[in-house]
């Protein structure tokens, strides 16, 4: 699926000598992209960026790396997780140092998992174990084009560990937690929209795309589990950018403590936590938080979980008829 593509004009902090002008091409993974939209309004009425267009695409994450690989016209890229941008990396249009900037390695805004659930929570849906009750039905994005899927998972398969469980049992309760899910779609937004047209008692989503659900006035809520992953989402300036001057100016401003402020804003855990403050966002704290490095860092759970031919998610999904196909 191809993003589709929005422009949207927006304003941004002053960079080092003249300022930046033109268009800047954003290629990002689907759920932020109405935060896009509501801080480039805010950036628009800034003098800084009276000179800047940002033409935004959104998609699936995978998708998304996959299109940008191919060809797609991309300044900045933005992904669900750090595998997608690695590929970018090999493919040698994103620089190898690229987790190395900004104050939080390459990431401009963090999330957690939670659990959307109906009105009341009917299925009394609370912790992990709760999702493979009997009778549960659960909505979570394909894993093979969807990066929200993949932490989604990976949480699943941490929790397990958290709760005293051995990887082998992590692995079970992963083909159980998928043996319960009715619908997978392609990306976070088309789950979301999936769920909140009917499909399912759970859905699986980032934080922030519940809290924006939920200021949208939808019908749901949402549960933090206690043990619970820190989703870290990565950024970067291309190195074939045609306008790199209004992509690092683009970029500096979405990692300063202003635009930390209006991911705050708009959901998201900013990477400058004092930021989340300063607006009056509050954002709650999971007992047992834990990051990918407690798995052993990406490489090790894209191989484990996510390997086309051995990887334990790709046997369970093929068990069950589910598409492997990445993109």
């Amino acid at each position: 699926m191809t993003g589709a593509a929005v422009a949207i004009t927006a304003s941004f902090a002053p960079s080092a000598g003249a300022a930046a002008t033109g268009t800047v091409n954003l290629v990002a993974y689907s759920t932020p992209s109405a935060a896009y939209t509501a801080i480039a309004k805010a950036f628009s009425e800034s003098p800084a960026g009276k000179n800047i267009t940002v033409a935004g695409s959104y998609g699936a994450s995978g998708t998304q790396e996959k299109n940008v690989a191919a060809g797609q016209a991309a300044d900045v890229v933005n992904f669900s997780l750090a595998p997608d941008m690695d590929k970018l990396v090999t493919a040698g249009l994103v620089s190898p140092n690229w987790d190395k900037v900004g104050p939080d390695h390459g990431n401009v805004t963090d999330s957690v998992v939670v659990f959307i659930v109906r009105p009341g929570n009917p299925k009394h849906i609370h912790g992990w174990s709760d999702l493979v009750k009997p009778g549960v039905q659960v909505v979570t994005p394909n894993p093979f084009s969807s990066g929200s899927a993949r932490w989604n998972l990976a949480a699943a398969y941490g929790a397990e560990l958290k709760l005293g469980k051995t990887p082998a049992q992590a692995d079970r309760y992963l083909g159980q937690l998928l043996k319960n899910t009715v619908s997978q779609p392609t990306s976070a937004s088309t789950a979301l929209a999936a769920f909140t047209s009917g499909t399912g008692d759970v859905l699986l989503d980032y934080e922030d795309d519940a809290i924006a659900a939920t200021n949208k006035g939808e019908a749901i809520q949402y549960v933090i589990p206690k043990q619970d992953i820190l989703i870290e989402n990565p950024i970067a300036v291309t190195t074939n950018a045609q306008n790199p001057a209004g992509a690092k100016t683009f970029v500096n401003y979405l990692l300063s403590k202003r635009g930390q402020e209006l991911w705050a804003i708009e959901g998201y855990r900013p990477v400058l936590p004092a930021a989340a403050a300063a607006v009056g966002v509050t954002f709650p704290n999971p007992a047992q938080l834990f990051t990918i490095k407690y798995l052993g860092g990406w490489t090790k759970v894209v191989k484990t979980l996510f390997d086309p031919t051995s990887g334990v998610i790709t046997t369970i999904e093929g068990q069950l008829g589910q598409s492997t196909a990445s993109g």
